[in-house]
């Protein structure tokens, strides 16, 4: 095209079709995600629709698809992009027929690193953006999620079905909420089997976005039970930076791999300690290890949570979601969640998933 002469909407919606919805990986044209779409000679206004699955990317894709149309043509002196929600449901998913559209395992080799405290987080940080999350505590032994966040009611079931915790719109799930406190779980296999069932069979999730679950220290069959259930969309594995906790990171991940769950990335907490008094900073833990690991094992690094008085203070009230009001943490918190859903956006960029066909019965 004559970069003199003014687009029409054909190729306007030619280009278009070239850009993916973030959730699906396909064009938004054929998702029939563009609206609204007004061409008035040198001026371009559109209503791009979203789902709330890619909430956290809202920006980022607008700022994309602006700059793609600009590129294109650069007759066009003004373009306006307004992003709306576009609703899909989520189909059901797995044997147990839960209605998620990415279940994410948050796993560690050992325990003591800040397993749940990250599974909390990304749960939390999904909800900030505007995503639909439920947050499943499948740390039987040692549910440490309902502290975290402030809850101590027993769930109710209604028509059979258990109904989640509402934790200022985070649907909540755990053990620690159906055992009265200070009483010990002993239980075997087969009966951690039919718990973990029965958190994702028989619970009211309800449609969910994302649905985090925070999986016990170690190696044991919570995740082959997991695998069997349902397919999970990935897990994200949790360390520290010193040689003994990576030693226990690359066994979770090993694992994960075994049980063809992919790793969608590690998180390297305690990573580092800024004196408040003088500034400076110190690798108490090492630095950089779990970095290191993830190029190594050629899995997404997604960032360093520091240590930081805030995040033990917040999750001993019970109130750690607040620590995204903190201006020192929540920067690198929100970073952990972006590139968590932006590399998942990126693998079905590259690599479609195909449509699911209802079956008849």
């Amino acid at each position: 095209m004559d970069a003199r002469q003014q687009p029409d909407e054909a190729a306007v919606r030619a280009v278009l079709d070239e850009f993916p919805d973030p959730e699906t990986g396909r064009s938004i044209v054929k998702m029939e995600q563009v609206h609204s779409l007004r061409l008035d000679g040198d001026r371009l206004q559109l209503t791009l629709g979203l789902t709330t699955h890619s909430a956290v990317l809202w920006p980022s894709v607008r700022e994309e698809l602006d700059q793609l149309l600009r590129q294109r043509f650069p007759q066009l002196k003004q373009v306006e992009i307004d992003v709306a929600a576009h609703e899909r449901p989520p189909e059901k998913i797995g044997e147990i027929g839960l209605t998620a559209k990415s279940v994410i395992a948050v796993g560690s080799g050992k325990g003591g690193v800040g397993k749940s405290t990250i599974a909390t987080t990304l749960a939390y940080g999904l909800k900030r953006a505007g995503s639909r999350v439920g947050l499943m505590d499948a740390d039987v032994y040692g549910p440490s999620v309902p502290h975290l966040i402030g809850v101590n009611q027993r769930p109710e079931v209604v028509e059979n079905r258990i109904q989640p915790i509402d934790a200022d719109g985070l649907k909540v799930m755990s053990m620690g909420l159906l055992v009265p406190p200070g009483e010990a779980v002993v239980w075997r296999g087969p009966m951690l089997h039919g718990a973990i069932t029965q958190f994702l069979r028989d619970t009211d999730w309800g449609p969910l976005d994302y649905l985090v679950i925070d999986l016990p220290p170690g190696t044991g069959d919570i995740a082959l039970t997991l695998s069997q259930l349902l397919p999970l969309t990935g897990s994200v594995v949790v360390c520290t930076p010193q040689d003994v906790a990576l030693l226990d990171a690359v066994k979770a991940i090993a694992m994960f791999r075994k049980v063809n769950i992919p790793v969608l990335g590690m998180v390297e907490n305690m990573s580092y300690f800024i004196c408040p008094d003088c500034g400076k900073r110190y690798d108490i833990f090492g630095s950089g290890g779990a970095r290191t690991r993830a190029e190594e094992l050629e899995v997404p690094f997604l960032g360093e949570v520091p240590i930081n008085m805030q995040i033990r203070i917040r999750g001993d009230q019970g109130k750690a979601a607040a620590v995204f009001d903190d201006e020192h943490l929540a920067p690198c918190l929100e970073s952990i969640v972006y590139r968590l859903v932006k590399n998942l956006a990126d693998q079905r960029r590259a690599e479609p998933p195909l449509p699911t066909l209802s079956v008849l019965g």
